[in-house]
């Protein structure tokens, strides 16, 4: 018992990507799903889940054995200069720019929970000003350098989205038979549920996760000679944490299956709208508590997208990872401003930037995923601690799922690329 609080004590990394897949992409998925489809969908979340916590307990295991991130350990792997080069402008075109897009839709979802909780400030002006009050938290968070202070703040933000999507769940009263017909279920709805699920599993495996996590994790037990116990309190942390981050998902599936269930047929774009769908069912405080909900999910993620594109970039490169090192701080500086910037001047709505970012996102999960597999396997990185065949065997299912998504998020990335460019149209 003791060993296990003890290590319960040490929880951090896996709630740093809990805190950055719960993003308004997630809310927002999660609440269509659940308008659309009531619970039926759930077992494309718990599907999720378990393919987070393959990848990521493999990601968090490079970082503890070798003490490197995924970046720093791809340098390692493969020494050409030619491939480095090209390694480089993929995960920096990959994971540095692609998270300029998470940024935007981040801050955009997070300035959407405020506005749903408080509606006086729903207005441009507003909208400017709370996205600048955002991006210096997240300024000031990240410029203090301390990896223990940015990890107890998104824990905690776990910890608060959890409560507030709980009772709301709860609160809404569901068909617990139908959750549990939905969880295990597998059953597929007619219409376009394929795309739904493809948008739920795409907000969950994030790609730039895999980098956040290796980092995070060597800098939290890499230190240690051995590594067996490093080992052993970050399969805890990636089961508990990112398994917490899941039943939040699912409870804002299930809030929304519950206003079907009460024949609320408010159309639900974002999940600033499902906030206000449950006001007919739960009264006025439900918009209040989920609005919350929406920012602390928005401003989760808008603190580890900088700091996940800084840990792949500067790693990829070969240049320091510590937090307070200038070079790493450009890194995250340009993400967070350019977010910042975005979300005050972009004419495309933030639901069109969020399910943007979602989309792009499917395209870059095969190619990290089979990136980590690689140096995973690696003998000379991972020493004893190489992947055995049978966990092997699972995170090629996992990609091969990965793939399945790309395929299917093709209509809705060049839909939302056109939504981007064009949004009058």
């Amino acid at each position: 018992m003791e060993k296990f609080l003890t290590r319960l004590k040490n929880i951090g990394p896996g709630a740093l990507v809990a805190a950055a897949f719960i993003g308004p992409g997630t809310v927002t998925s999660c609440s269509t799903s659940g308008a659309s489809y009531g619970y039926t969908l759930l077992w494309a979340m718990l599907l999720s889940v378990i393919s987070v916590i393959i990848m990521q307990s493999m990601a968090a295991n490079l970082g503890i054995v070798s003490k490197m991130g995924l970046g720093q350990a791809l340098r390692v792997k493969f020494t050409g200069k030619t491939v480095r080069i090209l390694l480089a402008i993929l995960v920096i075109a990959a994971v540095f720019v692609g998270n300029i897009a998470y940024e935007t839709g981040n801050l955009s979802g997070s300035v959407l929970g405020i506005q749903s909780a408080v509606p006086a400030l729903n207005n441009g002006t507003a909208k400017i000003i709370l996205a600048i009050i955002i991006g210096i938290i997240g300024f000031a968070l990240l410029w203090s350098g301390s990896y223990k202070y940015i990890e107890k703040f998104l824990t905690a933000l776990v910890v608060l989205m959890g409560v507030l999507f709980f009772v709301t769940a709860i609160a809404a009263k569901p068909n617990w038979l139908e959750v549990l017909k939905g969880l295990f279920g597998f059953k597929v709805p007619d219409g376009s549920s394929w795309m739904t699920i493809a948008a739920l599993m795409g907000t969950t495996v994030v790609p730039y996760n895999i980098y956040l996590h290796a980092s995070s994790a060597a800098k939290k037990w890499g230190e240690d000679e051995d590594p067996k116990e490093g080992l052993a309190n970050s399969r805890m942390d990636s089961i508990l944490s990112i398994g917490l981050g899941g039943l939040i998902s699912m409870a804002i599936i299930i809030c929304a299956g519950a206003a079907r269930d009460a024949g609320i047929t408010t159309e639900i774009k974002s999940g600033a709208d499902m906030a206000k769908s449950l006001t007919p069912l739960l009264g006025s405080w439900a918009t209040v508590i989920f609005g919350i909900g929406l920012f602390a999910a928005g401003i989760s993620s808008t603190i580890t997208a900088p700091l996940a594109a800084a840990f792949a970039s500067t790693g990829i490169l070969g240049w320091s990872d510590d937090l307070k090192d200038k070079k790493f701080r450009v890194f995250w500086i340009i993400v967070l401003a350019f977010g910042v910037i975005a979300t005050c001047t972009l004419g495309a709505s933030p639901t069109e930037i969020i399910l943007f970012a979602q989309a792009a996102n499917a395209f870059l999960l095969p190619i990290t995923g089979i990136l980590l597999l690689i140096v995973a396997n690696d003998k000379k990185i991972m020493k004893e601690y190489s992947n055995k065949l049978w966990f092997n065997i699972l995170v090629v299912l996992v990609i091969a799922l990965f793939i399945v998504i790309a395929a299917r998020n093709m209509s809705a990335f060049i839909t939302g690329l056109q939504a981007l460019i064009n949004p009058a149209a």
